[in-house]
């Protein structure tokens, strides 16, 4: 009879260690994996891999249009970063933040039960709904793709709701449903924008992922990717687009801030605002901006670094 090879004691450890990762990389992909998702960003990174965007650069988004940041990302060749039509909590209240992603399907009881026995082993608590929220930071928002379910599709309601914006100070997009409308109205600085509201509870659903790439509508997004939420609707922006976004979009705001007042002085006509502008323009809007230093979200020094580029 052959004899079987000895296996040591630390091989065995190593091989449950192995399988035990390879359960958890079946809902959260390691820190590589999220990191190569976003390989372009050079940034400083958040403890899961996700990229850290600047809080200052976030706070300056909130004033830029859906139309002007859709058009930065076309140019740059991002064709499928917008989803509108759906319902927002407080329409007048515009959020941004990082993405913290997350994938929901129809459930299928065999997998869920190892999710959730793998989830619990692992020290998650409750219901695997609640465990996204657990990883919330500050500055994140929860984006889930529920495949569109609205009627026992509610991912959240005003308890969660709760606690999503403890721990994020921000709020969520779920291509799903959310319920206690009224709840969460209360919960002040909190916003939503979702699928629809339905009075009905979670069910024939489960969590198939965390930080991994998702489809919210007809938009790809993958995790810390950066959320832009108006009432028109949503944008995600990659990382490494978001100050070339920002500054785009604030430099063309004071462009047209200075055409619209010289064409209400009649110092110029539409064709010589609205074409190449020529040198004597370039240099009365360079005195203007002089004039008006109040109206720069960005420093003089970016300003000036984006205006070398330019071609106006």
């Amino acid at each position: 009879m052959k004899t079987l090879p000895k296996i040591s004691l630390t091989a065995c450890l190593a091989a449950l260690i192995l399988i035990g990762q390879t359960a958890l990389a079946q809902i959260v992909p390691n820190k590589k994996t999220i990191e190569y998702y976003s390989a372009d960003w050079k940034g400083d990174r958040m403890d899961d891999g996700r990229p850290r965007v600047s809080d200052e650069l976030l706070q300056r988004l909130k004033n830029i249009s859906i139309e002007e940041a859709w058009g930065v990302l076309r140019n740059e060749g991002y064709h499928n970063q917008f989803e509108g039509g759906w319902v927002m909590l407080r329409p007048d209240e515009p959020f941004v933040g990082r993405a913290l992603t997350v994938q929901y399907m129809p459930l299928r009881p065999d997998v869920n039960k190892r999710i959730l026995d793998d989830g619990h082993a692992e020290g998650r608590i409750g219901a695997s709904n609640s465990w996204p929220i657990d990883m919330l930071q500050k500055g994140d928002v929860y984006v889930a793709d529920c495949f569109g379910k609205v009627i026992n599709g509610t991912l959240i309601g005003d308890n969660l709701g709760n606690s999503i914006f403890a721990k994020s100070g921000t709020g969520v997009i779920f291509d799903g449903g959310s319920r206690d409308l009224e709840g969460l109205e209360k919960i002040e600085g909190f916003n939503a924008y979702v699928r629809g509201f339905d009075p009905s509870f979670l069910t024939e659903t489960m969590l198939t992922g965390i930080n991994v790439p998702i489809r919210i509508g007809r938009a790809v997004v993958f995790p810390g990717d950066v959320v832009l939420a108006k009432k028109e609707g949503v944008i995600f922006i990659p990382p490494h687009l978001l100050e070339k976004v920002v500054i785009t979009a604030e430099f063309i705001g004071l462009r047209d801030k200075f055409g619209h007042q010289r064409l209400r002085e009649g110092k110029y006509t539409p064709g010589q605002i609205d074409g190449k502008w020529s040198d004597a323009i370039k240099k009365d809007f360079l005195k203007w901006l002089d004039e008006h230093p109040d109206l720069l979200s960005m420093s003089r020094e970016e300003l000036d670094a984006f205006m070398k580029n330019r071609t106006w």
